[in-house]
C-alpha cells in the first residue's frame, strides 16, 4: 500500500490519535518501530520510514518501542480499499486460522490462490499472512505479559507459540531482551486478578460513538445472556465447550475500552479479545467513513451531529442470525422478548454463575419452538438454519464474499435479502445494506454512492429516523 508520506508527516507531528494504527514508524537511527502518538521526541525526518502495518516494520528488522507499545494501537483498520480477500482473510487469522493448514489453507477458504493471497497481502500490508500473525501473536503476548500475571509458558501458548524455546527466541530477537524482563518494566500495569480472570484495555481511533452502540445493543440484548447499562456491556460466552463471560466499559479519556475476561482456558484469550474487537467495531476508521460520507448532502448534517459512529458487530454469528430471524416483521422489543424466551427454554445454564448460554445449533435443529410463542414458519426457519450450520453447509466464519455469503443463508427457508444484509452488517461487513428495511428501503438507489461504508450509513438514516430496526 502507497502511504502518502507528507500525510504522514503531518500526523506524525501531530501526534494524531485519528492515525493511531493507520501507520507505523521505523526510526532508522534507533531500530525502533513506534505509533503516531509516540510521546518519544519525533526524530528527524531524514531518520524516518513509513510501514503500512507493523509487521511491515518488523519485517524491515525494526523492534517495537517500549514507550507507545504498537501492541496496544488499534490495530490494522478492518477495511483495506480494494482488498476484501485480504479483510476476510485477517477476520479468519483472528480466529486462529493459520493454525490449522497454513496460508494454503487459509487461501483455499476464501476463494483464491496461496501466491495471489501473498502478493496481495504484500500490497496492502507490506508484509505476507505468516509475518502478519506472527506479529499480531507478539502483540499480544506482550499485552499478556504486561496486563496479567499469567505464567511465562501460559503467555506462550495463549498466544500461540508452539513452545517456550521458541517464545523466548522470537522476544530476545524482537526485543533484544528475555520476557522475564519486560515484565519486570511493566510491573505497575499488571493486574492483580485471580486466576482465570483478565483486565485488557483495547484501543480505537477516536471519536468514539459510545452512547450510540451502547444504545443499539441494549435495545437487543438477550435476556439472561447479555446484561446492558449505559456504561457496561457484559454477556456470558462459550468457546470450546468452555463457558464464561466478559464486560466491557469505556475509558474516554484514554481512548479505549476496558474488557474483563472471566475464561477458564487462557489458550483461548486471543480469540475472545479478537470477537470483543468485531462486537464494538475497534477496527474502524471513523476518519475514513466520515470523509466518504459526508459528500453526500443527506448525510453531511448526520456525520457531523453523531461523530464516530459506529456498526455494533456480535459475538457468534449464528446466534446473530437466529436474533435477525427472531426479529422478522415484530418490533425490536418483541424480537427481545422471544430471544429471551429461546435461550431461557433451550440454553444451558452457566456453570456456577448466574445466565444462560445462548443455544447452539444442535440444541434447536430439533427444538418444539412453539412453546414459546413461535410462529410455524418462523420455527422452520430456526430449525432449518441450525441444522444447516451443524451440517456444515453455512458458516459465518467470514470466508465467502458477500454475494456468496448472502446466497449461501438465503437458501435456508425464510431469510432473504434483508435478513442475509442485516446479518452481514453485524458480522462486520461495512459494504452491508439491508434495502428492504422501513426506514432504508426509499434510498436504495441513492445508497450505491455510499459504498463502500454504506453499514455506517444504514446506521447514521437508523439513528436519525428514532427507530432502528
Amino acid at each position: 500500500m502507497d502511504l502518502d508520506s507528507k500525510a504522514c508527516d503531518r500526523a506524525r507531528l501531530a501526534r494524531d490519535a485519528r492515525f493511531d494504527g493507520r501507520f507505523f514508524i521505523g526510526v532508522t537511527s534507533t531500530g525502533i518501530y513506534c505509533r503516531p502518538i509516540c510521546p518519544a521526541p519525533s526524530p528527524k525526518a531524514a531518520n524516518v520510514r513509513y510501514f503500512p502495518s507493523a509487521a511491515a516494520a518488523a519485517e524491515a528488522g525494526f523492534r517495537p518501542c517500549l514507550r507507545c507499545r504498537p501492541e496496544a494501537s488499534p490495530g490494522t483498520p478492518a477495511w483495506l480499499g480494494a482488498s476484501a480477500s485480504v479483510s476476510r482473510a485477517l477476520k479468519l487469522i483472528g480466529e486462529s486460522a493459520l493454525d490449522d493448514g497454513g496460508v494454503e489453507r487459509l487461501a483455499e477458504r476464501l476463494g483464491i490462490g496461496s501466491r495471489h493471497l501473498r502478493r496481495l497481502f504484500l500490497r496492502y500490508l507490506g508484509a505476507t499472512p505468516v509475518a502478519v500473525a506472527q506479529t499480531r501473536r507478539v502483540h499480544f503476548a506482550k499485552k499478556l505479559i504486561d496486563e496479567t500475571n499469567l505464567p511465562m509458558t501460559q503467555v506462550a501458548m495463549a498466544a500461540g507459540f508452539g513452545s517456550i524455546r521458541r517464545f523466548n527466541a522470537t522476544f530476545q530477537k524482537l526485543y533484544g531482551r528475555p520476557p522475564g524482563q519486560l515484565r519486570r518494566a511493566a510491573e505497575h500495569e499488571r493486574n492483580g486478578h485471580p486466576a482465570g480472570h483478565y483486565t485488557f484495555r483495547l484501543g480505537y481511533r477516536p471519536p468514539y460513538h459510545w452512547d450510540a452502540l451502547i444504545e443499539f445493543l441494549a435495545a437487543r440484548a438477550t435476556p439472561a445472556v447479555e446484561t446492558v447499562t449505559s456504561d457496561e456491556y457484559r454477556r456470558t460466552i462459550s468457546l470450546d465447550g468452555r463457558a464464561g463471560t466478559v464486560s466491557v466499559r469505556p475509558l474516554p479519556a484514554k481512548n479505549c475500552l476496558e474488557l474483563q475476561i472471566q475464561f477458564p482456558d487462557p489458550g483461548a484469550l486471543f480469540r475472545i479479545v479478537e470477537r470483543v474487537r468485531r462486537i464494538f467495531d475497534l477496527g474502524a476508521d471513523p476518519s475514513e467513513v466520515a470523509g466518504h460520507l459526508m459528500q453526500n448532502a443527506r448525510l453531511k448534517p448526520l456525520v457531523r451531529a453523531h461523530p464516530g459512529l459506529r456498526v455494533p458487530g456480535c459475538w457468534d454469528g449464528f446466534e446473530i442470525a437466529i436474533r435477525a430471524i427472531l426479529g422478522q416483521q415484530v418490533s425490536v422489543k418483541g424480537a427481545t422478548t422471544l430471544a429471551g424466551r429461546l435461550a431461557a427454554e433451550f440454553g444451558q445454564p452457566m456453570p456456577e454463575a448466574e445466565g444462560v448460554l445462548f443455544p447452539k445449533p444442535e440444541a434447536l435443529a430439533s427444538a418444539d419452538l412453539g412453546r414459546i410463542g413461535l410462529t410455524k414458519q418462523r420455527a422452520l426457519s430456526i430449525r432449518e438454519l441450525a441444522c444447516a450450520v451443524a451440517r456444515g453447509d453455512v458458516s459465518f466464519d467470514g470466508s465467502l464474499d458477500p454475494e456468496q455469503f448472502e446466497k449461501k443463508i438465503t437458501a435456508v427457508p425464510g431469510i432473504g435479502a434483508w435478513t442475509a444484509q442485516y446479518i452481514a452488517m453485524r458480522l462486520g461487513e461495512p459494504d452491508a445494506f439491508p434495502a428492504g428495511d422501513l426506514h432504508l428501503r426509499g434510498f436504495a438507489r441513492e445508497a450505491e454512492a455510499w459504498r463502500p461504508w454504506r453499514a455506517y450509513a444504514a446506521m447514521y438514516l437508523w439513528k436519525n429516523s428514532g427507530e432502528r430496526k
